[in-house]
């Protein structure tokens, strides 16, 4: 199946200031996470015949020109099922149909799979571009660095779990929301389960040694310069601690945090 990815500029978190369209297909082809418009962007779709668009999940940086592009080339919109108000919250569309996870859309002679992978987000889904492909995989994962899983948006057991999902899948590459193609999947995966299971047991021994305030394990679980960040990085430690306390190993009431055995 013929991918085409298209950077275009958007107000985003992400260090690269871009978030990556894709075009999936020619005639017809699919459309996902057009963030805005751009030149190039409107190249590449005029010279395709669009038929869907879909996005990976509805944060800002990803949904801004849908209802644009919708509107230019009158394809199907695409929802997750179940998260419609959403998707109308975000990007002002009542969509034209959903789709569960685990289902495929027809593109030609060939399919996307859409796939469940929450954690980043609710409604995050990942889409596999035909029979063994390359998923796309939106902010589950990045070439380099982690990505931002921040309660109460975010969801640590789920991202954790979504991870696991992607690497048993194997596929031969992933392609990102931001940043470059992930070329070694299995091992970016294994990267980022590992910095998860490091920045918990820091955030554990914090709590452990009697950090109790979001800010106190805040500023005991992470040793960088946090300017420009702190909010992502807090949002993250509160994913951590609402996922330690429902395995039960710690307390974590939404205010403190005290070790299990207190």
């Amino acid at each position: 199946m013929n991918l085409t990815r298209c950077s275009v500029s958007v107000p985003t978190r992400a260090p690269t200031g871009q978030t990556n369209a894709y075009l999936l297909g020619d005639d017809p082809a699919m459309l996902v996470d057009p963030a805005a418009r751009a030149n190039e962007l409107d190249r590449l779709v005029r010279e395709r015949d669009v038929e869907h668009v879909l996005v990976t999940h509805t944060h800002p940086d990803h949904v801004g020109a849908v209802s644009a592009y919708a509107d230019e080339t009158d394809a199907t919109v695409w929802a997750r099922y179940g998260r419609t108000e959403r998707f109308h919250d975000k990007t002002g569309l009542e969509p034209d149909r959903t789709v569960t996870p685990g289902a495929t859309i027809p593109l030609g002679e060939d399919r996307v799979r859409v796939l469940d992978t929450p954690g980043h987000a609710p409604d995050h889904v990942s889409l596999e571009a035909g029979r063994g492909g390359p998923i796309l995989c939106g902010d589950c994962a990045l070439e380099s660095g982690s990505v931002v899983v921040g309660a109460p948006d975010g969801d640590m057991r789920a991202y954790l779990t979504t991870l696991r999902r992607l690497r048993a899948l194997d596929p031969p590459a992933l392609y990102p929301g931001h940043g470059p193609t992930v070329d070694t999947p299995r091992e970016t995966l294994e990267r980022l389960l590992a910095h998860r299971r490091r920045r918990e047991r820091a955030i554990v021994e914090a709590v452990e040694a009697g950090a109790k305030t979001l800010e106190e394990v805040l500023e005991s679980a992470y040793e960088k310069d946090l300017a420009g960040v702190r909010d992502l990085a807090r949002a993250t430690v509160r994913a951590h601690l609402e996922k330690l306390a429902v395995e039960d190993r710690l307390a974590w009431d939404g205010t403190a945090a005290v070790p299990r055995n207190d």
